[in-house]
């Protein structure tokens, strides 16, 4: 498998082990020019749409998505009417209501839209996240008795309950009433509920799978709406869906779902509202974060996301969800400031657990070439971050890993990441088949388990006969598209706002990258605990730049930016403006790097 895109810069074999490529094709590239005729739009923000698959003709509307032309109609998706009538009768009978959701940020967003809404009609409703260590994820059967003892006559199950079969079968017999909203994959054999809304579920054709669960709810909310209306409910007793949309665009970007289509419209309308900092929670949770400036798509996964999850991985799992309801200031400035401190406990937890696998994934791998598939476990790691080791484990070597957690029993939680072209979670679906794993599921970038501790060779010996071929080829046609060439005099605040319209960037639709090509090293150093290396760059002209390598040290990016300095290389990355104390300036972050030829 080679990628036939033009090599870039003539870079075969980058420093990152990367073959450097054009992103525009002549195809592309002439679809560009024609954009920028069309619309008049910048050369570079053309570029950057017509790489990513903008037509000419839909330059317009690509830049100014709405809610309005986007969303699709809720009906479309399969038990949304039956969701949207139960929905619309408890809140007419006023009955009690309970919200049981996931632990990570889209559950949290998911159970705090549903609970504003109902709260905006008066009803009691609880919130319930489950403990991930002690209770594992979705819901239980005796949360949700719990919840039906405690006065619920209804629980709505977000970003969870498709597979949770046994659960809501018990609750199905003590007569509580669920509806399940989540856009997890699931099989053919789901549970019983009175609605399942999931647009992956195998009889849904709404064609609405890229949706994270927040964006399920939200269309859910939209449909309950317009069945209050058809009762006869005006319009002006109906909540203004809208201002929530700050809790879809956060779940949707930190769930790393696709930023197209509707998905894009959401995230554009829920930065603007992100940015008036409605929310008192959003509002305390961004002022403790220390975030300054309009917030953009990557303050939501990489700094507020985090804060988020932090409650769900080592501490109290519900108080994302709970920051997230709050209209206190103080109430909620309060539980920003534990989640402040939770997140920089999980930040070190990370960095000793990270050093852990490194040094165990490197005695494995020795002079060789190493495993395809990376496994590392210990009993002294927290089930909580293994799924955080997994990602860097990825990212540092370049291939799929997992990194598991055993307990004193030898049983081990574990959580995998993989690389673009391997599906780790058939994988690990494949050896919950054959014996080799207690339990398992996932997607295909992502997936989780659990293992006995002598299962664990086992595991690894599938890894070797399963995935070694496909991994390598993998791995040996790994390539970076670049979609263009910069000197560090043209790193302007203007040049960075110009190529922000063609945002915001993520998963689908990522941030361009470009090339310093031939800049010498004039300085650089380690720089934070996180194993940053921050360096200046100087182009022929003698114009320089700041640039940093985000978790370099010690991989072969680092050793270069850190060992050739007063050389020229060829860096690549993409472009930020940084905002402190009220100034602006630009900062190339660095994804890879290559040595000139001579």
């Amino acid at each position: 498998m080679t990628d036939s895109r033009r090599t870039f810069l003539g870079v075969d074999r980058s420093v990152g082990g990367r073959r450097w490529v054009h992103a525009l094709d002549p195809r592309a590239e002439a679809a560009a020019a024609r954009m920028a005729q069309l619309s008049g739009l910048p050369d570079i923000v053309s570029r950057v749409m017509a790489a990513r698959g903008v037509a000419p003709e839909a330059a317009e509307a690509f830049l100014a998505p709405t809610i309005r032309d986007l969303m699709p109609d809720p009906s479309t998706l399969t038990d949304m009417d039956a969701a949207a009538a139960r929905l619309a009768d408890a809140i007419e009978r006023r009955e009690t209501a309970a919200v049981f959701g996931d632990y990570d940020v889209d559950g949290a967003a998911s159970a705090a839209l549903m609970h504003r809404y109902f709260a905006h009609f008066g009803l009691r409703c609880e919130i319930r996240i489950p403990d991930r260590i002690t209770e594992g994820y979705g819901p239980n059967a005796a949360a949700l008795k719990d919840l039906a003892d405690r006065g619920a006559t209804l629980i709505v199950t977000v970003d969870c309950g498709s597979t949770s079969r046994d659960a809501l079968v018990a609750a199905a017999e003590q007569g509580t009433d669920i509806v399940v909203l989540d856009h997890h994959q699931v099989g053919a054999d789901l549970p019983p509920a009175v609605a399942l809304v999931n647009p992956n579920r195998q009889d849904d054709l709404s064609a609405q799978g890229h949706l994270c669960a927040a964006g399920v709810v939200f269309l859910t909310l939209v449909a309950v709406s317009r069945e209050l209306r058809r009762r006869g409910h005006a319009t002006s007793s109906l909540p203004d869906l809208l201002n929530d949309l700050d809790l879809v665009a956060l779940a949707t970007v930190c769930d790393v779902v696709p930023l197209v289509g509707f998905n894009r419209a959401l995230v554009v309308r829920g930065l603007e509202i992100l940015r008036a900092r409605r929310n008192p929670g959003l509002r305390a949770l961004a002022e403790t974060a220390r975030l300054q400036g309009p917030v953009e798509a990557f303050h939501l996964g990489f700094l507020l996301g985090p804060r988020i999850n932090a409650g769900g991985r080592i501490g109290d799992a519900a108080l994302g969800s709970r920051l997230l309801t709050l209209r206190s200031e103080s109430e909620a400035k309060e539980i920003a400031e534990e989640l402040e401190l939770l997140n920089a406990e999980r930040q070190a937890m990370e960095r000793e657990m990270l050093a852990e696998a490194e040094a165990e994934i490197r005695a494995e791998i020795g002079e060789g070439d190493g495993p395809p598939i990376l496994v590392a476990g210990r009993s002294t790691w927290h089930p909580g971050i293994v799924g955080l080791i997994a990602a860097r484990l990825k990212e540092r070597f370049g291939r799929p890993a997992f990194a598991i957690a055993f307990d004193a029993a030898g049983r081990g939680t574990g959580s995998g990441r993989s690389i673009a072209g391997f599906d780790i979670g058939r994988f690990v679906r494949d050896a919950v088949a054959d014996g080799t794993l207690l339990r398992g599921g996932g997607h295909a970038m992502a997936a989780g388990l659990t293992i006995e501790r002598d299962s664990l060779a086992d595991f690894r010996l599938r890894a070797e006969t399963r995935a070694r071929s496909v991994v390598d080829t993998l791995r040996a046609a790994d390539s970076l598209a670049l979609d263009g060439a910069i000197g560090a005099r043209g790193l302007t605040v203007d040049m960075v706002r110009t190529i922000e319209r063609a945002g915001p960037f993520g998963s689908g639709h990522p941030a361009p990258v470009f090339a310093l090509p031939r800049h010498r090293l004039v300085s650089s150093a380690p720089v934070g605990s996180g194993g940053h290396v921050r360096a200046t760059l100087r182009g022929a002209d003698g114009a320089t730049a700041p640039a940093i390598a985000f978790r370099a040290a010690g991989t072969p990016i680092g050793d270069v930016l850190l060992g050739r300095r007063g050389e020229d290389v060829h860096v690549a990355g993409s472009v930020s403006i940084d905002r402190y104390q009220g100034s602006e300036k630009v900062t190339f972050r660095i994804v890879d790097v290559a040595l000139p030829a001579i």
